[in-house]
């Protein structure tokens, strides 16, 4: 039996950078967090020689190639592997369209289980370049690489993506005390909308590569807000992240119009009025969890309980994508 998991993610400045209809002609620079909520695949050989997929759905085929499910059919593609004799089943504690990126988490944690099977050692770079390849170049999907690097490194992590297709990670520079307020102070809050983010990002993406002026005013804006929320952070100045928070998710509502709706508005100022500094909806955008920052924690909660908001508390997952039981 292999377990592998794959945290999920929340963005902490420049989201929508990553895409390589943008970066590759500009570069593209975000900031982003594991966090403790996580996506997990089993893998265990069996005595029949289909292979038997368990997700959402149930799939029973005689080689992987006959897998409806994208990224399964294309990761056991990607390795050389037919499936035979083998059950793989995926679990995660957040469902997926949530914002939080659950494909992203999803396609490395597999991986990781395949190459665990095949006995391969391989470092977070190389898998995560390997779940960007499945979901950008075979399946292309018009999304972004935060979701598949973050998970594979873990922490609080700043990624520079170059024209040329390299990324760059390296640690947030921050202390240990602005580390643990800047946990105990963001609040995650579930609007009960699902999405898809291919939809959403597929306008940004489409007008990324057709020169679409605003479009690429607006992704230059918010990559210059990523590294202003970078010093702040490294500063130890919270407040001032907060606001730039807030400075994004009014910027980004411009990308498109399906971004947000009346209703996350509404709870949007509810929220602002009830304690947070600042905040936004995490991920491509239209539905997902809210994030806020807030110090008088306690009204904000009791707001947004009120409002029939259930909040998902975390904490940040330093460890990446890894091998539970191998």
């Amino acid at each position: 039996m292999i377990i592998a998991r794959s945290p999920l993610r929340i963005s902490l400045g420049g989201g929508g950078t990553d895409l390589p209809s943008y970066y590759e002609k500009f570069g593209g620079f975000l900031i982003a967090g594991a966090i403790d909520k996580y996506v997990y695949i089993t893998l265990h050989d069996t005595f029949v020689p289909d292979l038997l997929a368990k997700y959402a759905e149930l799939e029973r085929v005689t080689d992987a190639s006959q897998l409806k499910h994208p990224i399964l059919r294309e990761a056991f593609a990607s390795l050389g592997m037919n499936g035979h004799y083998l059950e793989v089943t995926s679990m995660a504690d957040i469902p997926a369209g949530t914002g939080l990126g659950s494909s992203g988490s999803f396609t490395t944690a597999l991986l990781k289980a395949l190459h665990a099977h095949k006995k391969n050692l391989v470092h977070p770079s190389e898998l995560a370049e390997q779940a960007c390849d499945i979901e950008l170049n075979r399946l292309k999907e018009p999304i972004g690489k935060q979701d598949q690097y973050i998970a594979a490194y873990g922490g609080l992590t700043c990624f520079n993506f170059l024209p040329d297709g390299k990324v760059e990670a390296w640690p947030l520079k921050v202390s240990d005390e602005t580390r643990d307020n800047l946990e105990d102070n963001l609040l995650l809050f579930f609007t009960g909308y699902s999405r898809s983010a291919s939809a959403i990002l597929k306008e940004q993406d489409t007008k990324s590569k057709s020169d679409d002026k605003s479009m690429i005013e607006n992704l230059h804006f918010v990559k210059d807000l990523g590294q202003q929320s970078k010093a702040a952070l490294e500063s130890e100045n919270l407040h001032e992240f907060a606001w730039l928070m807030d400075v994004h998710w009014q910027r980004k509502k411009q990308r498109s119009g399906g971004m947000s709706n009346p209703k996350i508005n509404e709870w949007y100022d509810l929220a602002l009025a009830n304690g947070a500094l600042g905040g936004k909806l995490i991920g491509a955008g239209g539905g997902g969890f809210l994030m806020f920052y807030a110090e008088d924690k306690a009204k904000l909660r009791h707001a947004m309980r009120q409002s029939g908001l259930k909040e998902v508390r975390f904490r940040f997952d330093f460890e990446g994508t890894k091998l539970v039981i191998s």
